[in-house]
């Protein structure tokens, strides 16, 4: 081989490794390129052309691995913003998969038997009408009446969309409007009760140390459902609250747990002088406009306008409509279908935060005061465990879970709501009748929602 000949061939294998196509192209450019200058004794020549192009393609493969990298994380973001979000993982504490249920998971409460179930409830003789509402993934899953509004010709098939009164579930309403009063600094939860509701008399000028959040925590220091046989008798409320100095006071405010109606209704007062409105207004104001809950009010008139509202029973004896609970409105005065009941539970669990704020609901479910009960309890009571009140809210314990929720009775009328606020998964039920077979239908759903064997909570089968 020719000295020129050795030249092009150690030139051409340089710039041309066995990856690049462009090599034969290099090698044309060689043979053709003439020599104008000589050699430096143990450097090879690579001419300027070849310096250019394996330039070039270097620059090209960085280019190309950029946009292959821009493209893939282009890519990836755009999988992951277009991928919704489970609803409520990141604000859950707990592995809910332990258990079988996640936020986003599958319903996990078998409808067909608790149709059946409620069907069987309605056949009762001692049940006029009954509505349920469940919850399960944060998003009413069922809602429906059985029975009727009352016996005879008036009498209609009660629905989800039939009116009854919530009870003392309304004390839940009271407590969460003036907590909203509180965030809205109107008025503060540690003022002494006394300034917002003068009202109110305490044994010992106990009402200057009482806060508010003792009167919604029911924790006054004064006895049980102190007066409300005068409540029923046709007193004032008012004047009622006046004399509640002339009975012992139980304990210093705070220190113990003392149901109360007449007492408690101090909050409807507190929320009058701190919003500046009547209580109905600021109820539908601040609460039931903003989440939408079209058929809730606030008075006997309100119950009775309804389009399907359900009289209340004693057994299948129709009653009429007594006004002593509404002239207590925080105590007892909402009224509702099942379906508002369900709007409103919803909200308490946290699926509302531009109506309820997750603070407020803390402040609400927080227990304050542990509670007790002087009668003989059902076993669906005792296996609710380690009783607590917070503010306008009990809190009990199932199977080693926190619920939340209250139960209300006035005459001819029950109701209840239960809740898991970490699963966001509840029931609520209300009838016109004074039975007490009902509340067993609320263990019965948390059983199918923990996946806990069958148990006949309601003793239908006994």
């Amino acid at each position: 081989m020719s000295q020129a000949g050795q030249r092009r061939t150690i030139g051409a294998s340089a710039v041309q490794p066995s990856h690049l196509s462009a090599g034969p192209i290099l090698a044309v450019k060689l043979e053709n390129e003439p020599r104008t200058h000589p050699l430096p004794s143990g450097e090879p020549h690579v001419p300027t052309v070849i310096q250019i192009e394996r330039g070039l393609v270097v620059a090209g493969a960085v280019l190309l691995a950029l946009l292959i990298a821009f493209i893939a994380a282009g890519g990836l973001y755009l999988r992951t913003s277009q991928e919704p979000a489970h609803r409520g993982t990141a604000r859950l504490s707990i592995d809910l998969s332990r258990i079988g249920i996640s936020k986003s998971g599958p319903l996990r409460i078998d409808y067909q038997r608790l149709d059946r179930r409620m069907r069987q409830l309605a056949a009762d003789r001692s049940v006029m009408g009954v509505a349920i509402v469940t919850i399960e993934n944060g998003d009413i899953s069922f809602a429906k009446g059985y029975g009727v509004t009352t016996d005879g010709p008036g009498g209609k098939p009660v629905d989800a969309h039939t009116v009854f009164r919530w009870a003392s579930v309304s004390k839940g309403v009271a407590a969460t409007l003036v907590a909203k009063l509180a965030e809205k600094k109107k008025l503060s939860l540690r003022d002494p009760v006394a300034r917002w509701a003068p009202s109110l008399k305490l044994p010992q000028e106990a009402q200057h140390v009482a806060t508010i959040d003792n009167l919604l925590s029911q924790s006054l220091g004064i006895w049980k459902n102190a007066y409300d046989q005068d409540l029923e008798d046709g007193n004032d409320p008012k004047e009622i609250r006046s004399r509640l100095n002339q009975i012992p006071l139980l304990c210093p405010p705070g220190k113990c747990y003392s149901y109360q109606n007449i007492a408690y209704d101090a909050a409807s007062e507190a929320a009058e002088n701190a919003g500046r409105k009547p209580y109905a207004e600021l109820v539908k104001e601040e609460l039931f406009a903003p989440l939408g809950m079209q058929s809730a009010s606030v008075t006997r008139e309100g119950l009775q306008s309804s389009p399907s509202w359900a009289p209340p029973h004693n057994g299948r004896r129709e009653l009429e409509v007594s006004d002593a609970y509404y002239r207590v409105p925080a105590a007892g005065g909402i009224n509702s279908s099942i379906i508002d009941l369900g709007i409103w539970m919803r909200a308490q669990m946290g699926e509302m935060p531009r109506v309820l704020s997750p603070k407020l609901l803390r402040t609400l479910h927080s227990p304050r005061i542990r509670t007790f009960s002087i009668h003989r309890q059902r076993a669906l009571d005792q296996a609710l465990k380690d009783a607590s009140y917070g503010l306008g809210w009990r809190i009990w314990h199932y199977n080693g879970r926190e619920l939340i929720g209250h139960r209300g009775a006035v005459d001819g009328y029950r109701s209840l709501i239960l809740f898991d606020p970490l699963l966001k998964a509840g029931v609520g039920m209300l009838w016109n009748s004074q039975a007490v077979e009902p509340t067993g239908i609320q263990l019965e759903v948390f059983d199918m929602l923990y996946n806990l064997p069958f148990k006949d909570w309601v003793e239908l089968e006994r």
